[in-house]
């Protein structure tokens, strides 16, 4: 079995690539991956060099991994600017690093696809010592696996790459068939509380709407782009990671797994969100706003989700990466893993040491993020 590091997804065949990982999980998608390069979002210039890891037999691919050469920790979602610091003091150099991630997305999902026949075990070793050889050829620091599936993530930390484990807030679909199920479950207290927040959309003469695939325009997305960019410099002082062609061009390319709810206010669209979805889970992604109006982000970014799953049948929603707010609103809090190897093995040791200290921190936090759910006693 041969490993091959490859510079962009046009160098693999979309059907061998979806063989592989499939379409239903829509940040592995050939289009997506092989999209964010074409549209500029992942270039060396933007510090995502695509450098994805193919494993062949004769020509046949049995196992592909997305991976991106990184010159800095932005877009990741999992902290690691300490590490740089310590590396940095150390006289050494982080960066660059490998990251095997979805860019500028947080969702757990299928990092290291195989075929059938390949063991699992096989394919991890495997991996493995082809990233430690490329990392000795490149003089690359490190190498981390971010928000893999427990299972894959559990194999890695058997190999000597210490896993790290954080907390995201997800809600879950207990089969409810009405909004007003989900908040059957609520205190009376926090009921009302969630029933003031929606109501306040009404009171501010503000109308939503959920688009899907093909109801999303032109227009809609050029519409999302400015929302996404006038906020994000609000927030940060500096536009955002994802360009006018991701908005544009590779997004309408995916379907019915996009999904946008679009705020207007009198005759004039004032924010947006968009979510991607699967078969069984909601993603909610990204969030724009002209204007602000009380409550309309929880509204939009959540309510109007929780709505969408219920009457889509969808299992879980997934809002993105922290929010302590998410709590009082029914999203539960769950563990979310990453690993880490590290070529120095002194570095190594003081970031396996790091990892062991972190969990029992985040289990802490965890429980008291359960204590905080306003759910009836009954219904937790």
């Amino acid at each position: 079995m041969e490993a091959e590091f490859i510079t962009s997804l046009e160098q693999v065949d979309a059907s061998e690539w979806e063989q592989l990982f499939g379409r239903d999980y829509p940040f592995t998608r050939h289009d997506f991956l092989l999209g964010l390069e074409r549209t500029g979002c992942t270039t060396a210039e933007s510090g995502w060099q695509p450098c994805h890891l193919l494993l062949r037999q004769e020509g046949s691919l049995l196992a592909a991994m997305p991976m991106y050469l990184k010159s800095h920790s932005y877009g990741e979602y999992v902290f690691d600017w300490s590490w740089a610091r310590a590396w940095q003091q150390s006289g050494l150099e982080y960066y660059p690093k490998l990251v095997t991630a979805i860019p500028f997305t947080p969702a757990t999902g299928s990092r290291l696809a195989h075929t059938p026949e390949l063991d699992p075990a096989t394919a991890r070793d495997t991996v493995l010592q082809a990233i430690k050889q490329f990392a000795a050829a490149q003089e690359v620091s490190s190498w981390h696996l971010l928000f893999p599936e427990k299972e894959v993530s559990d194999a890695f930390l058997e190999r000597d790459c210490p896993q790290r484990v954080a907390v995201q807030f997800h809600w879950f679909n207990r089969n409810y068939h009405h909004f007003d199920d989900f908040l059957a479950d609520f205190s009376s207290r926090k009921r009302k509380n969630l029933r003031r927040e929606r109501r306040r959309i009404e009171e501010q003469g503000l109308e939503l709407q959920t688009l899907e695939g093909a109801q999303i325009t032109a227009a809609d997305w050029e519409r999302f782009h400015h929302f996404y960019q006038t906020t994000y410099a609000k927030r940060s002082g500096h536009g955002g990671y994802l360009s006018r062609e991701f908005f544009t061009e590779l997004l309408p390319t995916l379907g019915d797994q996009v999904v946008m709810v679009v705020a207007r206010h009198g005759d004039n669209a004032v924010a947006a969100a968009l979510y991607f979805r699967s078969s069984d889970t909601l993603y909610g992604r990204y969030w724009g706003c002209l204007e602000e109006f009380d409550c309309l982000h929880f509204e939009a970014c959540y309510y109007r989700g929780i709505e969408y799953c219920i009457e889509q049948g969808i299992a879980r929603f997934d809002p993105g990466a922290q929010g302590e707010h998410k709590i009082q609103r029914g999203f539960r809090p769950v563990e979310t893993w990453s690993n880490h190897w590290i070529a120095d093995p002194g570095l190594a040791a003081a970031v396996a040491d790091f990892t062991r200290s972190e969990v029992a921190h985040t289990a802490a936090y965890k429980r008291e993020a359960e204590t905080l759910l306003p759910f009836k006693q009954a219904a937790e």
